[in-house]
Order: structure tokens, then C-alpha cells, then sequence
């Protein structure tokens, strides 16, 4: 027999230790005190022990949020490549990025950041000068959690009105400066939510709100949302109701919006996230009457453009994929509407610019570009630099030219600048980024979902990945609100790739890939149906061995990270950790917290019927965690001062897995303070968040160093 050398020796007793299980961290939970809390929905009984982890504000949830850190840092503390993570974050991350530029007045404005600043800064320029700094919103606060979070120019650019985020709050301060000086004019308005910036003339603007709540933040009522408008010169408490606040006419979403002309306001009003009224008001004439265009919800209309009086409106009334429509101001309603660009099989969004109508339809997630004039006739498909996602078409009416960003899953982000007469376009601006696209490959897949619907999936990774089952994957995820996700480069997913990781996202049902029929298949009682694609896709990457079991983590945030705590409470032998991140968790009582209502259409609520108690009760996370099962390795993210989706859903599911989880696997929540929902978050806490998942995920796939430094360590039985 062959003599085996030293070499294969060692190789053989390395590959023998492989075998043994690598002990896990041990990990002692808070103890998290039970009340006895007990609601009762059409007799029946539920309890709610945690409900005291509602009340964000009290002294004992601060100090349950305080023990749980510890806890979870303190594991962190001991992945051994952590650190290495966050300083390949930071240097992958540290590149130029610029926004694409627009013209206001005298000047082209564009969005920088010079790497690993904490908020982008807005710079302009005027015409044979230098570039400066317009606004810094790192010098905001001192901890760089104080983001720009709007801008908006009057028709001239001689002022503007910003509005800023603190602590990654929803509500807003506006501020009103002099653009020439960068002088602020006026006192800062607040308490401003859920609102864009409309100006009308150089007089004052629109905006919306909520009164504000007194104490905490699940006080708020979301029922009555108000266009307000503010003249310039006096007290925000002297602004005019313009719409809304009438009790019997309760609309939780209301926006105002002026015709670039300046002629028109458009009034948005809606009871949930999908599906609005439609109001106009000619400012033209002084104490002008609403002229309704759409008194009921059950479509999404918009306009996004005029030519005199005659009104360019997108909608899915009759049209699930979206067409464009044109009627007069002074007869608007759907009666009169006339076709301009007919719905076709792909889903359609719009921008306007140059005298033109872009159409930008999504095939299976991919953007194609379509430029018609306003007559419908088509005048060319804009060639685009590749397959991925195309954003930003659109501008001014005089402007000729405008920018354009392009990118997919493995291309940074970059801009081009196109001529609306002739059809050309060139590169204007691309990244210098230490990562290389062509490394990199993109696949869209079609999988079978539980009841035979495809589902598309576009799973991304290194070029010549083996296909042996044992890969690092991550599944992502949304699936609600007619939201689509499409191709885009993602920094923190870079480094994932870089490893040797898949990245694989599904275009789950409840979006809005391919309309309104595929939102509706994921709402209400076929929200089943987002969960069961989601699985599907879990299987589909399994059983093609792109991964497996013990190297497969699902992730997903706010309706997203419903979409991850369903998923792994029905199947939580599906994949080796879970990643929830700002979750809706508590389907019961989602609808009781801040703006939590207005997601009913897609939800429902426990109160409207038996039936639907039922259903939510049977996949809402918080409510279907089972004593003695064995969870994957879980890590919740959330902000302790989020106040879109309340951290009390994270609270509480957290603190069921603790109590309920059998086996080694950790349960542990990770709450950012000073944080939000995630708009506007420093870079600098996106990269401690992101070496912390990414680690605690690794390492839970039994890494002990990062795969493109090691091999794995250990394979899991």
C-alpha cells in the first residue's frame, strides 16, 4: 500500500477535525418579565404577555433595550472576523458617489459623497465657476444621525425649502432659505410627516401632516392627514387647512403636488396605501373651488403633467398595468378620459421632460424606455448601457437634455446624460470602486411556486460558483405594497459576493412586478401566497445547490421582515439563520400603532371580521412561535425610535423566540439607538449594522474566518 506523504497526513487529520461541531457561544437572556394581558376577538382569547414592550417610552422597556444589547453585543464581540468585515465595508465603501444633476435657476445642483461621509451633500454650480457646497447636512449634528431628507426649489431657484429627519424620525422640520446667499429667511416649520414640498410662486408652498401626538409615539392618530399651505412670513400656526381634517371625510394619506406651470394644484387623497382620490384647484384664480377628478379609491391616478388646461394623468383604473390618459381641467372626470399611451402586458411608471413622455415598463423586473410625444405617437425605445435598472427620466419642459442613472445586482450605479431630440446618450459619471462587475454574473430564473404560479428570481455571484450545496446565500425579500424590487448594486452586498456569497432575490407576489392583479394575489387572505413564494424560492436554491440548509439565510425588513418571521415560523428548518430587520410582527395589533391603519388593504385587520381574525392569527410571527422548537439563528434589527413600524413588533417576537427556542441556536435582537426605520441612516452605523449581520450570519454557518481567507471550518451534519 501507498505511503501517505506528511502533507496528506495533516490534510486527512484536518479534514477529520472538520467533523467535530465547534461549541456554540453560550448566551444568557434577559429575563424579560410576563403580564397578564388578555384580548378578546370573537371569543376568542388571545394573550399578549409582553404588551408592556409596547410603550417604547417607559423606563423599563430603556432598560430591557439596554440588557438585550449587552447580551447581543457581547456575542457579537466574540465572532472573530468581525472586525475584518467592517474594515472591508469601510474601504469597498470609500469611493466617490455622485447623484445625477439637475437645474434649478442659475445653477446645476447634484448630490456627493466623498466616501465614508455619514450624509450626502449638495453641491452646485453655475456656468464657468467652481462647484461648492450647497448644503452639509453632516454639520446638522454632531453624531451625523440628522439627514437631508427633501429639497424643493421655487420655479426661479431663488428659494428653496428643505426638509430634515432627526434620528431617523418621520416627522420633519422644514427650513426656507435665500438659494443665492444660503441664508435661512424664516422660522423653522415641524411637526411636518408623510409630505413632500410644493411650491407655489415664490409666496410660500404645501405641505402635509398629523397632529402630533402628545407623549408616545403610539398615541398618534394617522386618520387625519391635512394639506396645509404656508405663506412665507408668518407663523406656522396661521397656515390654511386646504385639505382634510373634516371627521366625517378621514383620509390617512394626503399630498399636494403644483403643475410645473404653477397653474394647478393637485390634491391625492387616500384611506390606505393603495388606490386615491383626485382633486384639482386652479390657482390662477383667487378662492378657486376643488374640481374633482377621481371621488373614490379604487384605483392609483396621478397626473404628471399639462399643456394648457389639458391634464396628463397615469392610472390603473381599468388598466392593472398602468396607461396614460388626457382630459380637460374643466371636465376631468373618467367619463372623458382619452387614451394617450394604451396599458400593455408590461408594468408602467412615467416621467416627463423635454416636451416628451418617457415610459418606463418593467419586463420580468427589467426596465425598458420607451419616449412618445404627447400626441402618443412613439418616438424611439431609448437604448439603455445594459440589463438592469433604469431611473430618472425625466425633467423641465425647456430642458433638452437631462440625466439618467443605470445599474444592476453587480453594476455601481452610474449617470448618463441624454438629448430628448436626438436619442444619444453618454456616460457622464461613473463610480472608482475596488470591485469588478465582470467578476460578477446575474441570472433571472423561473420557479414554480406552491400552486404552480412562476415566480421570477435573479440570483447573483461570482462567475464559475460551484454548484455543491455549500455556498453562503442569502434569500431577500419584500412581497407587498404593489413595491417591485428591480436590479440594483448594493455596496454591503458587494462584500457578500466578495466572500463567496449568492445573493438571490425574488420577485415575490404582493409586489408590483407585473401590476395590480400581482399585488392583489398578496394581500389580505392570499398573503399565504408571499410566504409560500418565498419558501419556493428557498427550495429552488436548495434543491439546485446554489446552497443548502446549513448555508441558507433569509432576509428581509419591514414588510419584509414579516415576510422573514413568517417564514421561518413555518419553516424553520428551512434555513440555518433568519434575519428580520424592522418588521411588522404583531398582525393583530399592527393597525393600533402610529400609521399601522393604513396598511390595511393589504393586511386586513384582526377587527373587521372573524375570518380575518383567523387568518392573520394564523401566520402573524409574535403569535405562532411554539415552546420547544428549534429556530434558525436569528438576529432582529430594529431602531428604538422607529416610528413608522413600531420596535414593540421586534420587542415582542424577540422575546418569544427567547423564552419558546430549543437548541444552541441564538435568538438575539440588535436595536440601534437614536435610529428609525432607516432613511437617512450615517454610513457609519449602515457599516457596524452590516459587519454585524454579515458576521453573525457567517459565523452561524460555521465559519470561524471569512471564506476568501479560509476554508470553511466545519461542515454541519
Amino acid at each position: 500500500m501507498q505511503k501517505l506523504s506528511l502533507l496528506a497526513v495533516v490534510v486527512l487529520l484536518a479534514a477529520c477535525e472538520t467533523t467535530k461541531k465547534r461549541e456554540p457561544i453560550a448566551v444568557t437572556y434577559p429575563t424579560t418579565k410576563k403580564v397578564d394581558t388578555i384580548d378578546t376577538y370573537f371569543g376568542t382569547e388571545i394573550k399578549d404577555p409582553y404588551r408592556w414592550l409596547e410603550d417604547d417610552r417607559s423606563a423599563e422597556t430603556e432598560a430591557w433595550v439596554k440588557e438585550q444589547n449587552v447580551v447581543t453585543f457581547g456575542y457579537l464581540d466574540k465572532i472573530p472576523f468581525r472586525e475584518d468585515l467592517k474594515n472591508r465595508l469601510e474601504k469597498l465603501w470609500n469611493y466617490e458617489k455622485l447623484g445625477s444633476p439637475f437645474k434649478e435657476g442659475d445653477y446645476t445642483y447634484f448630490y456627493k459623497n466623498d466616501g465614508l461621509q455619514n450624509q450626502y451633500v449638495v453641491y452646485r454650480k453655475k456656468e464657468g465657476s467652481e462647484e461648492e457646497v450647497f448644503l452639509d447636512p453632516n454639520t446638522f449634528s454632531e453624531d451625523g444621525t440628522t439627514s437631508l431628507m427633501g429639497l424643493e426649489f421655487t420655479k426661479d431657484g431663488s428659494k428653496a425649502a428643505y426638509l430634515i429627519s432627526e434620528g431617523g424620525s418621520d416627522w420633519r422640520k422644514c427650513i426656507v432659505i435665500n438659494s443665492e446667499k444660503k441664508e435661512i429667511v424664516e422660522d423653522t416649520l415641524v411637526d411636518i410627516k408623510f409630505s413632500y414640498i410644493s411650491w407655489k410662486g415664490n409666496e410660500g408652498f404645501f405641505y402635509s401632516s398629523y397632529d402630533k401626538p402628545k407623549g408616545s409615539e403610539l398615541s398618534a392618530k394617522t386618520d387625519q392627514h391635512k394639506l396645509y399651505y404656508h405663506k412665507l412670513g408668518t407663523p406656522q400656526s396661521d397656515d390654511e387647512i386646504i385639505f382634510g381634517g373634516i371627521p366625517a371625510e378621514k383620509h390617512r394619506y394626503v399630498g399636494g403636488y403644483t403643475s410645473e406651470d404653477g397653474n394647478y394644484l393637485f390634491i391625492t387623497a387616500a384611506t390606505s396605501t393603495s388606490g386615491n382620490k383626485l382633486f384639482l384647484k386652479d390657482l390662477t384664480q383667487s378662492n378657486s373651488k376643488l374640481v374633482t377628478i377621481l371621488d373614490d379609491t379604487d384605483s392609483d391616478t396621478d397626473v404628471i403633467d399639462n399643456d394648457g388646461s389639458k391634464l396628463y394623468m397615469v392610472t390603473n383604473r381599468n388598466a392593472p398595468n398602468k396607461k396614460i390618459v388626457v382630459a380637460d381641467a374643466s371636465n376631468p372626470t373618467p367619463e372623458n378620459w382619452k387614451d394617450v399611451i394604451p396599458e400593455t402586458e408590461n408594468v408602467l411608471t412615467t416621467g416627463t421632460g423635454g416636451g416628451y413622455i418617457f415610459a418606463e415598463y418593467m419586463v420580468d423586473a427589467i426596465s425598458k424606455v420607451l419616449q412618445y410625444d404627447y400626441e402618443g405617437n412613439l418616438v424611439r425605445e431609448v437604448e439603455l448601457p445594459g440589463v438592469g435598472s433604469a431611473n430618472g427620466f425625466g425633467g423641465k419642459k425647456d430642458e433638452k437634455e437631462f440625466y439618467f442613472s443605470f445599474t444592476n445586482y453587480n453594476t455601481p450605479g452610474s449617470s448618463y446624460k441624454y438629448n430628448v431630440e436626438t436619442g444619444a446618450s453618454e456616460q457622464y459619471w461613473k463610480p472608482q470602486i475596488d470591485f469588478n462587475p465582470e467578476d460578477y454574473e446575474s441570472t433571472q430564473v423561473f420557479y414554480d411556486s406552491k400552486d404552480g404560479t412562476k415566480v421570477p428570481m435573479i440570483i447573483t455571484h461570482k462567475k464559475g460558483l460551484e454548484l455543491n450545496g455549500k455556498n453562503p446565500t442569502i434569500l431577500y425579500g419584500y412581497g407587498g405594497f404593489n413595491i417591485s424590487l428591480t436590479p440594483s448594486f448594493s455596496i454591503v452586498n458587494a462584500v457578500w459576493m466578495e466572500q463567496g456569497g449568492v445573493y438571490a432575490v425574488p420577485n415575490l407576489r404582493g409586489g408590483g412586478e407585473y401590476g395590480k392583479q400581482w399585488h392583489i394575489a398578496g394581500t389580505k387572505q392570499q398573503k399565504q401566497n408571499v410566504f409560500d413564494d418565498f419558501i419556493a424560492a428557498a427550495e429552488f436554491l436548495i434543491a439546485n445547490k446554489y446552497t443548502s440548509k446549513e448555508y441558507l439565510a433569509i432576509r428581509g425588513g419591514s414588510n419584509g421582515g414579516l415576510l422573514v418571521g413568517a417564514t421561518m415560523t413555518q419553516r424553520p428548518d428551512l434555513m440555518q439563520v433568519a434575519l428580520p430587520a424592522v418588521g411588522v410582527l404583531d398582525m393583530l395589533r399592527y393597525h393600533t400603532f402610529t400609521a399601522g391603519a393604513g396598511w390595511a388593504y393589504d393586511y386586513g385587520t384582526s377587527e373587521e371580521s372573524e375570518d380575518m381574525f383567523q387568518y392573520l392569527k394564523g401566520y402573524s410571527p409574535v403569535h405562532n412561535v411554539m415552546q420547544g422548537t428549534a429556530y434558525p439563528a436569528t438576529l432582529v434589527t430594529t431602531g428604538d425610535h422607529d416610528d413608522r413600524v413600531v420596535p414593540a413588533h421586534s420587542f415582542k417576537f424577540a422575546a418569544e423566540l427567547q423564552e419558546k427556542q430549543s437548541g444552541d441556536n441564538p435568538t438575539l435582537i440588535r436595536i440601534e439607538t437614536k435610529a428609525g426605520h432607516g432613511a437617512g441612516t450615517p454610513v457609519s452605523k449602515i457599516i457596524e449594522q452590516y459587519a454585524d449581520i454579515f458576521g453573525f450570519t457567517l459565523f452561524n454557518m460555521g465559519y470561524d474566518a471569512l471564506p476568501n481567507q479560509a476554508v470553511l471550518k466545519e461542515f454541519k451534519d
